[in-house]
């Protein structure tokens, strides 16, 4: 009879996601939820919001999320792992702290976190560390006594990322002429930051452009054992916004593909290894403006897939919860990572990620929700 897989001291894992409208009428107050302290006049919101309304003012990713929820429910149910798995987001339903109200009253007391976001960063796992901070309190407020959590650490440089992102980049490389294909560069796409904030990314600092560069690394290397061709990469920046006058981190891929135009490149294929699944960022600033902009240079350019709810991705989740609760237990199990950099650590030292305001944060060093 096989080993059924322990995930104790954990009963629970919550999928924790950036949420977005699914409707119109959700357009504007999402933008409220998610720029709220910031002062930012409802009309400039209204305006930001007509790229939502492009697309009936839904975003995909709830949907996409709802696709990876089935995924990993269905990849513990056939390898024996009992963990019920939830869904909440920061900023639209189902909100993070109704979600962990819910695994409260269900008696969880042990749940870890997985965060679509790939990255270490203030927005990429700081911030949702604050999230969970601000729920947990709420709770307790309330009265109740809510469980433990815990994050799993960043899984960029995980096979289970790796291996559905290279097969992307050889599918799209297959939809362009066979005339441009082996002369093809890859774009590698991830949403800008302030300088600040990617300076002071990690433990010890620049560990969002350092983890962004090595898992390209490691992409362009397997399309090329794929392909048996070397195509040529870059690392761009998408989606940037606030002040202009605060610098953010470049090049943008819609001067990069102007760039590449220039230099007589014959095709490329823009991978947006900066996300886990599809959401406004990937369907309008890829799919819609930027290659508006590269049809507008004669640029033959196709975008590749995020990796979404693939089964190697569900598989490689559940490998990282199994892996944590082993580390939990006291064991020491294998901890899957390619590349330069190894396996991210469990717990997020304290000061890491940087805010400019510092707030509690739960899920790491010194956090009053340990």
């Amino acid at each position: 009879m096989p080993d059924v897989p322990d995930a104790s001291p954990y009963d629970a894992l919550l999928l924790l996601s950036f949420g977005g409208p699914e409707g119109p009428d959700d357009v504007v107050p999402f933008l409220e939820n998610v720029t709220r302290g910031r002062g930012i006049p409802r009309e400039r919101l209204e305006e930001v919001g007509q790229h939502y309304f492009l697309f009936g003012g839904v975003s995909p990713i709830n949907a996409q999320n709802r696709v990876l929820l089935d995924a990993l429910r269905r990849d513990f149910a056939a390898h024996g792992l009992d963990l019920p798995v939830y869904w909440g987001n920061r900023n639209w339903a189902p909100y993070l702290t109704d979600t962990l109200r819910e695994i409260t009253r269900a008696g969880h007391r042990r749940v870890l976190t997985l965060a679509t976001s790939a990255y270490a960063s203030y927005s990429g796992c700081r911030q949702y560390r604050e999230n969970l901070a601000e729920s947990l309190a709420a709770l307790t407020a309330e009265g109740l006594e809510p469980p433990r959590v815990d994050k799993l650490r960043h899984y960029f440089n995980h096979p289970g990322f790796l291996d559905p992102v290279a097969d992307g980049v050889v599918a799209s490389l297959g939809e362009l002429p066979a005339a441009v294909r082996e002369g093809a560069h890859l774009v590698f796409t991830t949403h800008s930051i302030p300088d600040a904030a990617a300076d002071s990314a990690g433990p010890e600092g620049g560990a969002y452009v350092a983890q962004h560069l090595d898992a390209a690394r490691l992409v362009a290397a397997a399309v090329r054992d794929a392909t048996g061709v070397d195509h040529p990469w870059q690392l761009v920046y998408q989606s940037r916004s606030g002040p202009p006058h605060i610098p953010w981190l470049e090049p943008d891929v819609c001067d990069h593909l102007a760039e590449l135009r220039a230099a007589d490149a014959p095709a490329a294929v823009m991978v947006p290894i900066g996300f886990v699944s599809d959401h406004m960022e990937v369907l309008y600033d890829l799919d819609t403006e930027a290659l508006a902009k590269a049809e507008e240079l004669g640029l033959p350019v196709v975008r590749s897939a995020t990796v979404g709810a693939d089964p190697r991705f569900a598989a490689a989740v559940r490998e990282l919860a199994l892996e944590r609760a082993a580390t939990e237990r006291g064991g020491c199990p294998e901890r899957r990572a390619r590349g330069a950099l190894g396996p991210s650590h469990d717990v997020c030292p304290k000061g890491c990620c940087p805010a400019r305001v510092e707030r509690p944060a739960a899920a790491g060093a010194g956090s009053p929700y340990p």
